[in-house]
Parts: C-alpha cells; structure tokens; sequence
C-alpha cells in the first residue's frame, strides 16, 4: 500500500486514503468476550448503524431582537412565537413557517431537528434548571430506622 502511494499523484493518493479509511458510522462494532460462563451473560448483538430519525421540525432560537424594526417584522416574530431574545420554539416543517423564517433570517437562527427532539416550554425550562444543591436522605418521623 505504501509502495502504491508514493507512485501517485496527489489526487490518486487521497482517493486511495479516502477508499481505505472506514469512518466510525460505517465501522462494525465487535464486543469483546466475556470471561466466564457464557450462559450467565446476556447475548450480545452486534450494533449497526440504524438510519437515522427524519428531520421533521424546527428549532427556531431569535438572537437578535425586533426593537427599532418595522411592525411587519416585529409582527412576524410574534407569529412565530418568539417574544425575547434567546427563546427557542419548535415549529413542524410547513410553507407558511418557512416563509416566515426566511422574512426574519436576519434575526433567527434555525435547525433542523426530528420529532424527538421537540421540547415543550416546561421541559425546556427543566432541561435549564440547576440543581438543588442538597438531597433529602430522611426525616424526623422515622425514616431513619
């Protein structure tokens, strides 16, 4: 292989590296044996790529605000659900949003997400809180015992 390289050109040679590298996606993941009796451990199934989830929402995030802009933006923005700046919303792929999304491109940045990763407003608050600092591990009334 190496001989084969260095009498190519330099396209030859990256369309040959290119050929003979496997990516972590195509590359089949073996696991590695187990010791011990083998009816104790659970059949193992090789894991292969599954297809991924279809893109079918978007996640719209407004970063930069409508103030000093015309009542038509400003209008738009309400349309699509977004009152301050930072705030994300889930839209399912439809021609009346992507038009409202190409009206404000200047202000929004979008992705593409599938279904499961559609977050309600509660859930998105949740995801943002922080943790409470302390656990709860008993109580004067007995749950010491």
């Amino acid at each position: 292989m190496a001989s084969t390289l260095l009498a190519c050109t330099r396209q030859q040679r990256q369309s040959l590296l290119r050929a003979t590298t496997r990516t972590l996606a195509t590359a089949t993941i073996t696991p590695e044996p187990t010791p011990g009796p083998s009816h104790l451990s659970p059949p193992v199934q090789s894991q292969t790529p599954s297809e991924p989830e279809p893109l079918t929402h978007y996640k719209i995030t407004s970063r930069r605000s409508a103030w000093g802009l015309g009542d038509r933006t400003k209008g738009t923005l309400v349309a699509l659900g977004l009152h301050k700046r930072n705030q994300t919303v889930y839209h399912a792929h439809a021609p009346d949003i992507a038009g409202k999304i190409l009206a404000v491109k200047e202000l929004v940045e979008v992705h593409n997400v599938p279904a499961s990763a559609v977050r309600t407003k509660q859930q998105q608050r949740h995801e943002r809180a922080s943790p409470k600092g302390y656990k709860v591990v008993g109580t004067k009334r007995g749950a010491w015992l």
